[in-house]
């Protein structure tokens, strides 16, 4: 179930109530120890955080949501796809021959790789206490003639921690464990607890595409091109890049709102457009009562007023929508819990890009057919 610009209210009820995995379901189910090969390169590169560069990892973005047990964290990566190992999947025959298929009847590719990371804590700016180890199996099937393998394409995974200072070593693999990459990430989720006095927002980020799940993963996955979180399958506007027509679809969590007896919240945003000192669009006032997770598709249409002459006298003035022209813009979330009194305003930067002249023919001929 597609759900695009719209989060169902009984999804954002429940979502913080479903759980993403758990540590301990992550451990046993996953039985797989890093392997002492991988061990040495983390204990080795954890000082100094220099990679090994034999598969190179870019971290992109870090993102933090709460789950019902400690925070959920996000981590977005770019890997080459070749170095993921793409391939025929292999049958039983050829697995025990050691060969893959020549060809996919269904036309996949399948990756065939490891992630290993492990979590240690921060103390004093060096690494300390191992906090967790997991391994993930790369399962991703891609379509082969679409497979690009030289792209280096967009990669998640995520993982639950409580509140604190850690880094991330993260290793990728090849399956026989010859070909390794390794990067490090420093990262601290806030304690929720901690916003007594004032609101704060997890990062505020903008969205391609949000699907439902069945269920929430039980256990740490690897996924291209969109993140997990709960139940939920986000594909995130990384660049914040949008096309005139577009909408702005923002999602983040409010920390520090306080749910009356009801417990119904009281959280009105003001969202406002600039560009730069220039106030170019003001929507109206939004509310949030159910849950302090604010899913808000915003169209990017400014009001203007027309007016008509007859010679240089003004015979009429009209209100017209336009989209947004190509050039950069700040949206602005003016936050305030009416129950508590707190406010908090965060901006969020944002381009409009022109559109090529193949996209403008396109939609000429979609609304010819009309």
């Amino acid at each position: 179930m597609k759900v695009k610009n719209l989060i169902i209210p009984a999804l954002l009820m429940g979502l913080i109530l479903v759980p993403t995995l758990s540590a301990q379901q992550a451990q046993e189910e996953q039985k797989v120890t890093i392997p002492d090969k991988v061990k040495s390169i983390f204990k080795e590169g954890l000082q100094t955080q220099k990679p090994q560069t034999d598969i190179p990892i870019d971290f992109i973005q870090y993102y933090y949501l709460p789950a019902r047990q400690n925070l959920h964290n996000v981590f977005l990566f770019k890997v080459k796809n070749s170095d993921l190992g793409f391939a025929p999947p292999q049958t039983e025959e050829s697995k025990e021959e050691g060969k893959t298929e020549q060809s996919s009847p269904s036309g996949n590719l399948e990756a065939q790789s490891h992630i290993f990371i492990q979590f240690n804590k921060m103390k004093n700016g060096q690494p300390g206490e191992l906090v967790k180890e997991v391994y993930i199996p790369v399962e991703i099937k891609v379509d082969s003639e679409s497979y690009q393998p030289d792209k280096k394409s967009l990669y998640s995974t995520g993982y639950p921690l409580p509140p604190g200072d850690y880094i991330l070593s993260m290793a990728i693999a090849s399956e026989d464990l010859e070909k390794i990459g390794t990067q490090y990430f420093e990262f601290s989720p806030p304690d929720p607890a901690s916003f007594k006095n004032n609101l704060g927002t997890t990062p505020i980020f903008f969205v391609k595409n949000i699907e439902r799940m069945s269920s929430p993963e039980t256990k740490a996955t690897v996924h291209k091109d969109f993140f997990t979180y709960s139940v939920l399958k986000i594909t995130p506007n990384l660049k914040n890049r949008f096309k005139p027509g577009d909408m702005l679809d923002i999602f983040f969590y409010v920390f520090g709102a306080q749910p009356n007896s009801s417990k119904k919240y009281g959280i009105d945003i003001q969202f406002k457009v600039f560009k730069g000192d220039k106030l170019f669009i003001k929507y109206a006032p939004q509310s949030y009562e159910k849950a302090p997770i604010v899913s808000q598709p915003l169209p990017m249409k400014r009001t203007v007023l027309v007016k008509k002459k007859k010679g240089e006298e003004v015979v009429s003035e009209e209100k017209e929508k336009r989209d947004l022209e190509p050039g950069s813009y700040t949206l602005s979330a003016e936050i305030e819990d009416t129950i508590s009194g707190k406010s908090l305003t965060k901006k969020v930067d944002f381009t409009v890009v022109g559109e090529t002249e193949e996209e403008k023919e396109e939609k000429k001929e979609e609304k010819e057919k009309k």
